[in-house]
């Protein structure tokens, strides 16, 4: 529904020239669209784990704690 939006709209709601980051607990690839070539897309980008959620959050970064160390360093 975004994508559909007049380019008006998306530049109001995703300025032109701001940092941006994606958080999706899935492939990053499709982001781009959104945050462009610098953003930073956090996301799992592999299949095949398995293990109880917490565990899986921890090991690839997906904790609180841990997505903000990304974006903290990315942002400098």
């Amino acid at each position: 529904m975004f994508a559909a939006q007049e380019a008006a709209y998306r530049d109001s709601v995703l300025p032109p020239g701001t940092r941006r980051v994606s958080i999706e607990a899935g492939a990053t690839g499709l982001w781009y669209r959104w945050i462009g070539a610098d953003g930073l897309a956090i996301g799992i980008d592999h299949y095949g784990a398995s293990a109880p959620y917490q565990r899986i959050a921890d090991e690839f970064g997906f904790t609180p704690a841990k997505v903000a160390a990304k974006i903290k360093s990315w942002l400098g």
